[in-house]
């Protein structure tokens, strides 16, 4: 059976998400953040020498990374669901997007949480808090809010092509880019057909599944 160490609040939400899509049995072994830290405990490097999240264990196989996941579970128990037929228009964009999403998707949505979280960092002295908050957000200003919203028009102008950012039905590569469309929507606003789009998702009964499995869920981007 499969197992899904999962961190709270965390990309592994995904891989819940897709085994519920697949109607797959599974179970999960809950990992909490630190509380002053925010960062896993140790005992996921008990399963993964990095100690992150999502991984899961299959047998003698321990899968980690989202993208890994998605792809080995879709290919091992998928029956040629949630993927389009190979040698397709359709499989050439589902290759992309599921690459896209962590390569180069969430990077900047990372760094506008770190950027953001800097000034207010309880280790940094308060007498350089108001430096740091003008340099992070200056950086925050000129450089990640036009990348952010660069990529969000990418998107918007892919889903005003199809219902799906592979064709016309959900794929692996929806679950995967669903993270960084939430992030973005935690971060700013969303054009309609976005919006629409996320609804979508997240009104699905297996995404709904998911949360009552994952637990409370508060999109941080870790």
């Amino acid at each position: 059976m499969i197992i899904v160490h999962h961190l709270n609040n965390s990309r592994s939400q995904r891989v819940i998400w897709l085994l519920e899509e697949l109607g797959l049995d599974y179970e999960v072994k809950r990992y909490e953040r630190d509380a002053k830290t925010m960062l896993a405990p140790a005992a996921l490097r008990a399963v993964h020498p990095l100690g992150k999240s999502p991984v899961i264990t299959d047998g003698d196989n321990t899968i980690a990374e989202t993208g890994a996941i998605v792809e080995y579970v879709i290919e091992t128990y998928g029956a040629g669901r949630l993927i389009p037929a190979s040698g397709t228009p359709e499989r050439l964009r589902y290759n992309y997007w599921m690459h896209y999403a962590e390569g180069s998707a969430m990077p900047p949505l990372v760094m506008k949480l770190i950027f953001g979280a800097i000034p207010k960092s309880p280790a940094l002295p308060f007498f350089m808090k108001p430096v740091a908050k003008a340099l992070m957000g200056g950086v925050i200003k000129s450089y990640l809010d036009p990348q952010i919203a660069s990529h969000v028009q990418f998107w918007a102008a892919a889903l005003d092509k199809s219902a799906y950012f592979a064709g016309d039905e959900l794929t692996g590569a929806d679950i995967m880019m669903s993270f960084p469309v939430e992030a973005a929507a935690v971060r700013g606003s969303l054009p309609p057909v976005l919006k629409g789009y996320l609804s979508g998702l997240q009104g699905r009964p297996a995404y709904q599944r998911a949360l009552e499995r994952g637990g409370p869920y508060q999109l941080m981007g870790g």
